[in-house]
């Protein structure tokens, strides 16, 4: 049985990243010869601001030289809007400044972005014009719309639930998504991100969203969990919904 590692850079105030994830390793566990472990390094924030997301990001090159320390096998920072809110195209920057810090501490290891990762995600989809969901104040859902414009790909409508304290993000019922999804225009929508958000949960809801609307739905924590299993040479599906392992979640 081949064992890893996954690590995760999460804010302090997260508690969502640490139980979706794992949660998709854990059912690829019932149907592959594989073991997961997690292990996580804390950046302080609370309120989902731009002054404390940017001073929240500042302490990610500690937390990546954390848990180079325990050897893991790829790293994943689990903050989408974080990285986004710092300028178009800057989850390369924060990947190579991670990985770096991997290297100079002598256990050079793959490094994950959620924000990175949604877009790769959306490429293999092929998504030319998506919709998205978000729990953040209408300034900074713009700033991701604008990010993931710039990285090629049509935002038609966005949604923003304006929460700004990142508890109660996480505390949102995810299949109220099931309720949400439907003020959507989804016409000419390639696929729905139903949470632009690793703290917003969505994965009881994703299957159901996507068999009710029958286009492709994800999230940043599928594709964040799709883009670590390629990091470490796994073999994986599409990253939406079910479809990212051989069987359901």
């Amino acid at each position: 049985m081949k064992k890893y590692r996954i690590g995760q850079i999460v804010p302090s105030s997260n508690v969502t990243m640490e139980t979706e994830i794992p949660a998709i390793f854990r059912s690829r566990e019932t149907i592959l010869p594989e073991q997961f472990t997690f292990h996580s390094s804390r950046m302080r924030m609370k309120k989902v601001t731009k002054e404390e997301l940017e001073a929240m990001d500042a302490m990610s090159l500690k937390c990546a030289q954390e848990l180079s320390d325990a050897h893991v096998d790829v790293m994943g920072y689990a903050c989408l809007v974080a990285i986004m809110s710092m300028g178009r195209g800057y989850h390369c920057v924060s990947e190579v400044n991670l990985h770096q810090e991997t290297v100079a501490n002598d256990f050079p290891t793959p490094i994950v972005t959620s924000a990175g990762a949604l877009i790769n995600g959306l490429k293999v989809l092929g998504a030319k014009q998506i919709s998205i969901i978000t729990p953040y104040m209408r300034p900074l859902t713009d700033k991701v719309v604008d990010y993931i414009e710039h990285q090629g790909i049509k935002v038609k409508e966005s949604i923003a639930l304006e929460i700004p304290d990142n508890l109660e993000v996480a505390a949102q019922n995810p299949l109220n998504l099931l309720e949400i999804y439907k003020q959507l225009d989804l016409t000419d929508v390639d696929v729905l991100v139903a949470s632009a958000c690793v703290q917003m949960p969505s994965l009881e809801a994703i299957d159901l969203i996507q068999a009710a609307c029958g286009i492709p739905v994800t999230s940043a924590a599928i594709c964040t969990t799709y883009e670590m299993m390629k990091k470490l040479n796994l073999e994986a599906k599409a990253p939406i919904g079910g479809e990212l392992l051989s069987g359901k979640y």
